[in-house]
């Protein structure tokens, strides 16, 4: 196989270029280098790849005329995993233009480049649960650790749009320009919607992967307890009641894997994607199980910033449609995945 991977060198698409390069096929990337931990995860992807077999672009998704070229240079492809965009909320507020080009346009480009030259390709858009906005009208339960909803232990793809925040308006728009250019100009491609995804090869931030981000605060603080000295407190915005459905790494490559087994099946469609109820966690409830997991002799040390604009009480995505149609659900649960992310941050 032939797999173009866009943000190759970010945390999913380089768990998924790992993947492919283990499975002997050719590997190109396009990646900006924006993100922190960039260019640490290309130099780990050339330790793995045989001669020739990994080709890396450093290039910006949102100019068209350089991504034209790597396709003119590469295609056809048979796979296109289209991962590369501005993936924090806050930045997207921050930056809303630089949001916007990434997102949206980049987007397009794909889109457009895959249909100039390489039209029979599968196309997979790694979407986000935020399309479906702040999702404020859902009747709110709270309990003790978390909030739940009323009616929904989980939600599907029928949940209406609602793009709020930069972020949701350019992932949303890229998002239906995905499904809408199969819809018209017949390419095979398909979005998966995700929920919280963690793991390896993933260097977290105060403002993108929060599994990551406070794993990384655990760890310092045990360090700090076991040394006798000052714990400095980290801050969570809100209640830490939120809910988010988890899901490792490992589970999203072998999503994406399938996806390409199934191509003539799941042409045009959308699925939610995440660990669903059995692998959700609110902040409260991750720091618990961190402070079981690290044998903590006390409990996490943190204070309270005010809700973050745009932020959902409760998302767990329903993953039946891609349990039904791919046969795919979550192998890692979120204690055996939590425990894998706590050591991969200590070896790095």
């Amino acid at each position: 196989m032939k797999v173009l991977i866009t943000g190759g060198c970010g945390f999913l698409g380089s768990n998924i270029a790992a993947s492919y390069l283990e499975s002997n096929d050719e590997v190109i990337i396009v990646d900006a280098l924006f993100r922190e931990g960039g260019e640490l995860n290309l130099k780990w992807l050339k330790s793995k790849a045989k001669r020739s077999q990994l080709t890396f672009h450093q290039q910006d998704i949102a100019d068209r005329g350089k991504l034209a070229s790597v396709f003119e240079l590469h295609a056809p492809f048979d796979y296109v995993c289209h991962l590369g965009g501005q993936v924090a909320m806050t930045t997207s507020l921050r930056d809303p233009e630089r949001d916007f080009k990434t997102n949206t346009i980049g987007t397009f480009n794909v889109l457009e480049c895959a249909r100039a030259f390489s039209p029979d390709a599968l196309i997979a858009y790694s979407s986000t649960n935020k399309v479906y906005g702040d999702l404020y009208s859902m009747n709110y339960l709270e309990r003790a650790t978390r909030y739940e909803i009323a009616d929904h232990e989980s939600l599907d793809e029928s949940t209406p749009l609602d793009f709020a925040s930069p972020y949701g308006c350019s992932k949303g728009a890229a998002d239906q320009y995905v499904r809408d250019w199969h819809r018209n100009y017949g390419l095979k491609t398909v979005v998966f919607r995700h929920s919280t995804i963690y793991g390896g090869r993933q260097f977290s931030t105060f403002d993108q992967g929060w599994i990551g981000w406070f794993s990384k605060q655990a760890l310092e603080q045990n360090i700090e307890l076991r040394k006798n000295r000052e714990i400095k407190p980290f801050t969570i915005a809100g209640t830490g009641k939120q809910v988010r459905d988890v899901l490792h790494a490992d589970d999203l490559v072998r999503l994406y894997r399938r996806a390409y087994e199934f191509r003539d099946q799941i042409q045009g469609e959308i699925f939610n994607i995440g660990g669903g109820l059995k692998n959700s966690l609110s902040l409260l409830e991750l720091f618990a199980l961190l402070e079981d997991l690290l044998s903590m002799e006390q409990t996490l040390i943190f204070e309270h910033l005010p809700r973050r604009k745009s932020d959902q009480d409760f998302f767990v995505a329903d993953i039946s449609k891609a349990q039904r149609i791919l046969g795919w659900q979550p192998r890692v649960d979120c204690r055996t995945g939590v425990k894998r992310m706590l050591d991969w941050l200590n070896e790095a």
